[in-house]
């Protein structure tokens, strides 16, 4: 039978957990880049909104009219602009909210993972316990074995010696006889 020491088992899972590991990282690095991309961009929309509201203000300064006056044309650019800014305003909302989306994806993700992980920790810690309980069985069998070897030995040294005994008596009695 094949012995299983508990530090082998840990090394053995420990190498079985490497294995998987660089996947795993390429694919968060995978989500974290997408992440990285839609932030970058919502920080482009805003930095987008930020200079339309720099031509609103623009426009609300300029007076084309009679006497400084604002026109018909001046409101209407300073109306499309803000129109403009308004439908911004709605891209920034969807792509926020793809933004939070993609991180709550990304946390339940890493939920998820993380009680996988605990799952197969768990099943070693299990495994591992069950082996050392079995270890600790065959340890104490061989000792049983041990101490049942060491009797038998025993016997047989004691059974060699009395035969050893019984012939040397044979002989030391067979001379007597003859010398008589």
């Amino acid at each position: 039978m094949m012995k299983f020491s508990p530090i082998r088992l840990l090394l053995a899972s420990c190498a079985l957990l490497l294995t998987f590991t660089p996947s795993m990282a390429q694919r968060q690095a995978a989500d974290t880049l997408g992440y990285e991309n839609q932030r970058q961009k919502v920080n482009e929309l805003l930095t987008q909104r930020s200079q339309r509201f720099g031509q609103f203000d623009e426009s609300l300064k300029r007076r084309t009219g009679i006497f400084g006056l604002k026109t018909k044309k001046d409101m209407q650019a300073s109306i499309d602009i803000l129109k403009q800014i308004v439908l911004m305003d709605n891209d920034i909302f969807r792509e926020t909210k793809m933004l939070l989306d993609y991180k709550d994806f990304e946390k339940s993700q890493i939920a998820d993972q993380a009680s996988e992980f605990d799952g197969r920790i768990n099943g070693y810690i299990k495994t591992i316990s069950k082996l050392q309980l079995q270890q600790e069985q065959l340890a104490s069998e061989i000792n049983g074995l041990e101490k049942t070897n060491q009797i038998y030995e025993g016997i047989a040294v004691l059974l060699g010696l009395i035969l050893l005994g019984g012939i040397t008596y044979v002989f030391i009695n067979r001379q007597k006889l003859t010398k008589t």
